[in-house]
């Protein structure tokens, strides 16, 4: 799948450092997405928690594998006192013990299921990436429309403004009725309204940026030109496995492989272990020598294997019905993530099928708007070309210029409308299907 794109021809670092200095003077600036994804994924609080689960598996996995590394310890028996009498042990200034596992399939099966579970939390944070690069950018497109719908609003007001200050003239001179007045006021008032939500709306999103970005509220305005074009994709291409399902599958993986070396345990396997220690005896503080017929050596050195054989254990038998429980509610867990998956796949795309078809009806009215403002100012201009001839339509009044400009900019208000919940779809469906990260290469190739 290509992805179009629209590029600034700035580097991503070049754009962190503007963002940071701009963040310093604490005044609002423009802002590429690019910048705002990674602040976005360094800022997140579920990226870092995914991070400690990467650490801690990756942790988890040494200890298993360290079980065949041999360990080393030193101690002391030095007496604190003269010791009287025979103790039963030997006295030594210190000693050294090593210790290691040498053979044993079970363990071999925690070495795997600790692979795979480190497997899982990579997976589960890079989801967590792209789940907070949808996140932010939906907020940025989301913003970015506003700024423009707030543009186009205010230019409604403004037209309002004149409509009722025209009427006002007009009611006055008798030539409209007080009704005619009282709906240009009811439009001022509505666009008001409509302003004041999308004024709502955008402190509502800085917000939002501010808590996903780390930056202060108010300081991100959205660069249109950063933002790729988000490619139409439909559900017949291809899915992927998203990042979120193959963490399950990795999941019930690692569980399964648990499951299975608890109950290897019960097949009578043996496990043998090596094991090594020195000890250097002393005769200081004690009476040892009266108590054997010949002179300790000072130095005692030993080595051996250790085999052991499960017989009988239930509590081995216990643990490996309880891990194989875990291992099948695992499993059906992700085999419930891949059917929701499905799901949302097969809802977005025909979610997205009516917005594409809402979209262009909406680009298509507010085209048929502003040729119908054209219209209208021509006429205004020039007349209708056919004053006192009979069955001639009317001169226009003044109002309808003014009607035509607010119809006009409302008709691009909803455009946009449309064009964000269809933008919005398409990141949504992006990600259901696997292609997430086609539209974060194509965000860092700058």
């Amino acid at each position: 799948m290509k992805l179009q794109k629209k590029s600034l021809g700035i580097g991503a670092p070049t754009l962190v450092a503007i963002a940071f200095a701009c963040v310093a003077a604490l005044a609002p600036a423009q802002v590429s997405l690019t910048t705002v994804v990674e602040l976005a994924q360094r800022n997140s609080s579920t990226v870092h928690l995914a991070q400690a689960d990467v650490q801690k598996a990756s942790s988890l996995l040494a200890q298993s594998r360290d079980a065949f590394i041999p360990s080393i310890s030193f101690g002391s028996g030095l007496p604190a006192f003269p010791e009287v009498g025979f103790t039963g042990s030997l006295p030594s200034i210190w000693d050294s013990t090593v210790q290691s596992m040498v053979f044993s399939i079970p363990q071999i099966r925690y070495i795997q299921a600790a692979r795979a579970a480190l497997q899982s939390a990579q997976l589960a944070l890079k989801d967590a990436k792209e789940q907070v690069a949808l996140d932010v950018s939906t907020a940025y497109i989301e913003m970015d429309a506003i700024d423009s719908e707030l543009e186009a609003v205010r230019e409604q007001e403004q037209d309002a403004a004149r409509l009722v200050a025209i009427e006002e003239q007009r009611t006055e001179t008798g030539v409209d009725p007080l009704s005619a007045l009282l709906q240009a006021k009811l439009t001022a008032a509505q666009l008001k309204l409509s302003r004041l939500h999308l004024e709502t709306r955008s402190a509502t999103l800085a917000k939002q940026l501010s808590t996903l970005t780390g930056l202060p509220v108010g300081s991100v305005t959205p660069d249109h030109a950063s933002i790729p074009e988000i490619p139409a994709v439909s559900a017949d291409e291809a899915p992927r496995s998203t990042p979120a399902i193959d963490s399950a599958q990795a999941v019930a993986r690692s569980r399964e492989l648990v499951a299975k070396g608890d109950e290897e345990h019960q097949w009578f396997l043996p496990e043998i272990g090596f094991g090594a220690q020195y000890n250097r005896n002393t005769t200081l503080l004690n009476s040892i020598r009266n108590y054997f017929a010949e002179a300790l050596p000072a130095n005692n050195f030993s080595t051996g294997f250790s085999i052991r054989v499960p017989i009988f254990d239930l509590r081995l038998h216990a643990k490996a019905k309880e891990s194989a429980a875990d291992a099948l509610r695992a499993r059906v867990e992700a085999e419930q993530a891949q059917q929701q998956n499905d799901i949302q796949i097969s809802e977005l795309s025909a979610n997205l099928r009516e917005l594409d078809a809402q979209s262009e009806v909406a680009s298509l009215k507010q085209q048929i708007a502003a040729e119908q403002l054209k219209s209208v100012l021509t006429q205004l201009e020039v007349g209708n070309g056919g004053t006192g001839t009979p069955g001639a339509p009317p001169q226009l009044s003044p109002t309808a210029e003014q009607q035509a400009r607010i119809d006009e900019r409302q008709k691009y208000l909803d455009a946009l409308d449309s064009g964000f919940d269809l933008s919005k779809a398409r990141l949504d469906l992006l990600r259901a299907l696997g292609h997430m990260q086609d539209w974060l290469n194509e965000l860092h190739s700058k």
